[in-house]
């Protein structure tokens, strides 16, 4: 375990000190002549738990205060393994001691800090100045009760991964796959043409059950919170992936998600040709799959019914501010001006291959017309023009104190009970919604 902190290297205080450790060891960087100065407004403390995420905040501080000589900025990022940061957090919410400034929080943890009251600066008023512009969805994921609380990283919208290569070799044209019944008939035929499976189906996640639910407007949580899996969209949806295993069309992901090493291993021995993923997927692409650059187009999701929407956000990052810091006002500003400005989203999108929550940038050409960005260059079809298809179909499914435990049910007591074990659905989900039941 270990922890990588990072001392912004900002304007007024000089010359930079690097001292890295070998591999994954930390890495400081100090302001020179800044050390025995007292602290002041602009001193800040930020945890996160993926250290891109500390870089391109220090990239974003360093031009605050090129634009800002009179606020400047001078923080100091601890990078720490997830489950330690997020149970450091909790702690220090506990407590009332040893927070820091700003802390980026998991989409899944983000729920545990909305109980009671809430320790964070709300954010609504530093978030008014991009609201029309960002995907609003992407707000409401960090909020409770109208108030906005976490800045959003991505949209996150899933979308469909194609290999063109093996589909065109077994006479499929993915652009004919509008619904699920076409993706189904493709199967079909791409099992017959080359006696291998389609796609894979989670059995440790449930992206795919999100997607459905979005589709026909649905959620397994309403307003209070209080959960009901037993809806017809995610009914639909397992019953139609356990008939894919059936016919041959499917099979489960090795270790339960496409989004691990044996997922990647699948992809680059074509043992698959479609699902579906977020598009922030498109960096494990590029990152770990750089062999297939050009074979892979991307899509937007069938849908069962057409006119559905046909997408929803997966996953996220929100970087919050707590209440107390000496600092949060100017903290938020800089915060949701690094992260929802078109500036922000540009860098965002170029260096971190996230599909940007400021939908100004999707029809900014010199971005999205940019052959030499590499996550362009690497898929067969401009992720953008998708975007732009769906740009007003990406729905949300609420992120509760219930979400957890009912990921935990789903998994173990449905997914893997049917799809894997070819359980009896109902069955599957009077269980899952028992044990459910003894947590709300």
């Amino acid at each position: 375990m270990h922890k990588n902190s990072r001392k912004g290297r900002f304007a007024p205080c000089g010359a930079v000190l690097l001292a890295a450790a070998l591999g994954s060891a930390a890495l400081l960087v100090a302001l020179a002549g800044c050390a025995k100065k007292e602290a002041r407004e602009g001193d800040l403390t930020m945890w996160t738990f993926v250290d891109l995420h500390a870089k391109f905040y220090e990239a974003m501080a360093e031009r605050w205060n090129e634009d800002h000589p009179d606020r400047q900025l001078h923080i100091t990022f601890t990078n720490m393994p997830y489950g330690e940061m997020h149970n450091k957090v909790t702690m220090a919410v506990q407590t009332g001691k040893g927070a820091p400034d700003l802390v980026d929080i998991e989409i899944g943890q983000f729920p545990n800090f909305l109980k009671g009251t809430v320790p964070f600066l709300p954010l609504n008023e530093y978030l008014a100045p991009y609201e029309a512009d960002v995907v609003k969805s992407r707000l409401e994921i960090y909020g409770k009760d109208g108030v906005y609380y976490g800045v959003p990283t991505h949209v996150g919208a899933m979308v469909m991964y194609y290999n063109t290569a093996l589909l065109e070799a077994a006479g499929i044209d993915y652009k004919t796959i509008v619904t699920w019944d076409d993706f189904t008939a493709a199967g079909k035929k791409y099992r017959a043409a080359t006696g291998k499976t389609l796609t894979t189906v989670d059995t440790g996640g449930t992206d795919w059950l999100s997607l459905a639910m979005a589709e026909y407007g649905q959620d397994w949580t309403d307003e209070a919170g209080r959960a009901d899996i037993k809806i017809p969209s995610v009914k639909k949806m397992i019953e139609m992936q356990a008939g894919w295993i059936r016919d041959g069309i499917a099979a489960c992901s090795p270790g339960g998600h496409i989004d691990m090493e044996t997922g990647f291993a699948n992809l680059t021995a074509g043992e698959l040709a479609a699902f579906p993923k977020a598009l922030w997927f498109m960096s494990r692409f590029v990152n770990y799959m750089p062999e297939m650059a050009g074979v892979w187009a991307i899509a937007p999701c069938p849908v069962f019914e057409p006119g559905q929407p046909r997408s929803v956000g997966v996953g996220g990052t929100g970087t919050v501010i707590f209440a107390n810091s000496k600092s949060a006002a100017l903290a938020a500003e800089f915060m949701a001006w690094a992260k929802l400005s078109w500036e922000g989203n540009v860098r965002i999108w170029e260096e971190l291959g996230f599909d940007p929550c400021n939908t100004k940038v999707w029809t900014d050409t010199n971005v999205t017309g940019d052959a030499s960005n590499k996550f362009i260059a690497y898929f067969k079809t401009n992720p953008f023009d998708t975007l732009n298809q769906i740009r007003n179909e990406i729905g949300k499914i609420r992120v509760t104190q219930m979400s957890p435990v009912i990921g935990e049910q789903m998994n173990i007591n449905v997914l893997v009970g049917v799809l894997q074990d070819g359980g009896d659905l109902a069955a599957a989900l009077s269980e899952a919604q028992a044990q459910i039941d003894l947590e709300q």
